[in-house]
């Protein structure tokens, strides 16, 4: 049998078809039932699935595209990582958490839509993403975590919600075609090197709702031109360290 099906969950998947459509008695996805599975292009995953566990298709290089079906409520640490062809995913709105290392190295993927009922994003769900350009984060999510998007290159755009209080240490570090960010009055710290190395980031507008900026948060922002700061923020060490053309620093 190619399916290890016990109680409802996946187990483990055996065959080796490029094409691949769940059993209808499968519930949940388990951890790494897919893992590794180099030779799968596309899945259907049927609506009786509300579970993808961790690492469940993680490194299947072939992967294209994926439905994540409307009563998933978790996609799993590591669940995509290393899935470096796919170039889409549809996430429905039924899914509220999605794990730490998600997407992480899915270096084809290009856009997603995620949808407002996630709550929570893990460190590193969408580190490495090369491809990613755009991306708009729920409302409902507190904190852009860790590396969430570290290492995305090809990232112009990100809408950040008022819902965010932090964000985390190096977030969007060498996110290099990062041009202009604004932080919401939600904010209240960005931690250290959390924009690092964003080479194409001119100018930021921070919200006086931020009381702490980590150490080296803004280093090597070369393009960096102006700053506006909340006066009274605390400040840790080298801040904007080797941005060479910031040339004016407002307080407000």
């Amino acid at each position: 049998m190619d399916f290890e099906i016990r109680d409802g969950v996946l187990i483990k998947y055996h065959g080796n078809d490029t094409n691949v459509t769940i059993p209808y008695s499968v519930k949940s996805i388990g951890n790494d039932a897919f893992s590794g599975c180099t030779k799968l292009q596309s899945i259907m995953i049927l609506d009786g699935v509300t579970s993808i566990g961790k690492g469940a298709f993680c490194n299947c290089p072939g992967f294209t595209s994926i439905t994540i079906p409307n009563r998933v409520t978790s996609i799993g640490d590591d669940a995509f990582q290393g899935c470096t062809s796919l170039t889409s995913i549809i996430i429905h709105d039924s899914v509220t958490n999605i794990g730490w290392y998600a997407f992480y190295g899915c270096t084809s993927l290009k856009s997603i839509k995620i949808p407002n009922s996630v709550t929570y994003i893990g460190d590193s769900a969408f580190s490495n993403c090369k491809s990613l350009q755009s991306i708009i984060i729920p409302n409902r999510v507190m904190s852009i975590r860790m590396y969430t998007f570290k290492d995305c290159i090809s990232l112009e755009s990100i809408t950040i919600p008022n819902s965010i209080t932090s964000i985390g240490e190096e977030a969007f570090s060498n996110c290099t075609s990062l041009t202009s960010i604004e932080i919401p009055d939600s904010v209240m710290s960005i931690d250290g090197c959390a924009f690092c190395d964003c080479k194409n980031l001119v100018n930021i507008k921070i919200s006086d709702s931020v009381k702490s900026i980590g150490d080296s948060a803004f280093d090597g922002c070369t393009s960096l031109t102006s700053v506006t700061l909340p006066d009274g923020v605390q400040l840790g060490e080298g801040v904007f360290a080797n941005c060479p053309n910031l040339k004016k620093i407002i307080y407000i």
